[in-house]
């Protein structure tokens, strides 16, 4: 019988202390049972305090990493997380732009949970204009996406003006995260290029291990619509997951800060079988 693993691909920086970050991403495909390929495009000293150093991957290395895996392994969904400048950002651009589509998850990682900065000046720019036309779905919290829409969330009706600003960009989708909101729930809000919205709630848990959240958000779309699912479906099973393993790791203590979610809780039953 031929047997063959479920490709994916993350394009995004390395977390030293495995919270987020490429590292996120490795650990939530697998977990979703897909075959993990990287990009690492930056490398950071952080803990679960603060980054403390990041360095650039120069970017001939990461159009090579690139044509290593696009050529070989030929991913059936990527997605994007940390580039930290515009020079890199234009090389993936290039590099995704020209390779056989398959869907694209763009997570527009601009800053650490620990509040340090990880896109730089410039960045954003190349990210909207050269890889947002290329995304299947695009995943900013609320500050990224006021940054993104060049405005401020301060309610429900903004979050869909802002998701329709961003949809001008040329993407498919939008799903603007809210997690930075207060209160005893958190919603999570898509809007699709065809006005469709959809609403994903659930109940608050009380964790400081939040590190890499997002990161484990957007790597689960990916994986599920490497399996197969809709985009909406994708999105809903992502958000079980992550809520799964927020709860999962919500008492396990790593570092002194913002530790990590439980990424291995067994989520066996939400992976849809090919």
């Amino acid at each position: 019988m031929d047997s063959k693993y479920i490709p994916t691909l993350t394009i995004a920086g390395s977390d030293s202390c495995g919270g987020a970050g490429i590292q996120a991403d490795i650990k939530t495909m697998s977990a979703l049972g897909c075959y993990a390929c990287s990009v690492v495009t930056a490398v950071t000293a952080q803990d679960t305090l603060r980054v403390h150093q990041v360095m650039d991957v120069p970017v001939a290395m990461v159009v090579s990493q690139l044509h290593a895996v696009l050529n070989d392994i030929s991913p059936v969904a990527i997605k994007t997380g940390m580039i930290g400048n515009a020079e890199i950002a234009a090389a993936v651009a290039v590099e995704l732009e020209t390779a056989p589509r398959v869907p694209l998850v763009v997570d527009p990682v601009m800053v650490a949970t620990s509040g340090d900065p990880l896109m730089r000046a410039g960045t954003l720019y190349i990210v909207t204009g050269r890889l947002l036309p290329l995304a299947t779905i695009v995943t900013p919290n609320i500050p990224e996406a006021e940054a993104m829409a060049d405005m401020k969330i301060v309610s429900d009706d903004d979050v869909w003006t802002a998701a329709a600003r961003i949809l001008a960009f040329g993407c498919k989708a939008v799903l603007i995260k809210g997690g930075h909101a207060e209160g005893t729930t958190k919603t999570d809000r898509l809007l699709t290029a065809d006005g469709t919205r959809h609403e994903y709630c659930s109940a608050t848990i009380n964790t400081p291990n939040t590190h890499g959240t997002g990161c484990t958000l957007s790597s689960a779309i990916t994986a599920f619509l490497a399996r197969g699912c809709r985009l909406d479906e994708a999105v809903g099973k992502a958000k079980e997951y992550l809520e799964k393993a927020l709860d999962a790791g919500k008492e396990v203590a790593v570092g002194h800060g913002h530790g990590a979610v439980d990424h291995f809780f067994n989520p066996e039953k939400l992976i849809i079988k090919r």
